[in-house]
């Protein structure tokens, strides 16, 4: 598999949620089709990087995920969540 190129570090720093919102307006604008090719192709760079940046946030996310189990004497603990895939 190829070996992926590092993000770029203004995105690496931020938040899912501002990812998530600069990725939308990307594709709004792509999706209008008034960007010029060289806009769109470095619309769609910046856009393949804040899709990549959000998708490991949310498996971080993920992994930080307990669940809470009753265990066979009635105490409560939480183990780590199971994949489902």
């Amino acid at each position: 598999m190829a070996e992926e190129t590092p993000l770029p570090e203004d995105i690496a720093a931020m938040g899912f949620e501002d990812a998530l919102a600069e990725l939308e307006t990307i594709v709004r604008k792509l999706e209008e089709g008034n960007v010029k090719l060289e806009q769109a192709i470095q619309a769609y760079e910046r856009g393949a990087h804040l899709k990549r940046h959000c998708e490991n946030k949310l498996a971080e996310a993920r992994g930080k995920i307990d669940r809470i189990a009753i265990q066979p004497d009635g105490s409560v603990t939480t183990e780590p969540q199971q994949e489902t895939e």
